[in-house]
């Protein structure tokens, strides 16, 4: 057994992981450095090059925690949809959630994470290393928008639910060039309207 496999090293990786995880998030892959890491973690410099190969291994290892993590709440608020509210608005809000990231109730964050979210998705087409992980990710999100949509009574082909997804990131785009302060209420009406057939 090595010092990394003990649950002291354990904890110590998943530490790293997690601080990797949300440094991403506020501020994409520029954030994410040996020194930032450890120290948002509250370990040793060493320890990020001693659980880590490298410093892409890192990124990929935070990229895949964060997405799981996002994947396992939309599963619960899936959860949730099936039991309560089926209507357009609660599926648009949960698929936006999926697309777009959680609602934090603070509309300048919100679009400021929005922006995030998008720079990181562009930037990982950068990272070549990154290529299985996101294509193992994206299906994942898909089968869980899919499950989404036919729990809500709207169930979606592939090429429809592609041709929806793309609805949304068009719309953020085109609101985050305008620089529209809600790009996630642009992509509720575009999706709204989708869905409402109108």
């Amino acid at each position: 057994m090595t010092a990394a496999t003990t649950p002291k090293g354990e904890r110590r990786r998943a530490a790293l992981v997690e601080a990797a995880a949300s440094l991403l998030v506020e501020g994409g892959f520029d954030a994410v450095r040996h020194r930032a890491v450890a120290e948002r973690a509250g370990l040793p410099l060493a320890s990020t090059t001693y659980y880590f190969d490298s410093l892409e291994e890192l990124v990929t290892a935070a990229v895949e925690h964060h997405s799981n993590a996002e994947l396992a709440t939309g599963r619960r608020r899936l959860e949730e949809l099936a039991t309560r509210n089926r209507g357009v608005q609660a599926t648009v809000d949960l698929v936006l959630e999926m697309l777009l990231g959680p609602e934090s109730g603070d509309p300048e964050a919100d679009a400021e994470a929005v922006l995030l979210r998008y720079e990181r998705l562009v930037a990982t087409g950068r990272r070549p290393y990154l290529r299985p992980l996101m294509r193992t990710l994206s299906a994942q999100l898909n089968e869980l928008l899919t499950e989404i949509f036919a729990r809500s009574g709207t169930p979606v082909t592939d090429a429809e639910l592609e041709r929806l997804v793309a609805l949304v990131d068009g719309a953020v785009v085109n609101a985050l060039i305008a620089i529209d302060p809600a790009p996630r209420a642009a992509a509720a009406r575009m999706l709204q309207a989708a869905l409402d057939g109108s």
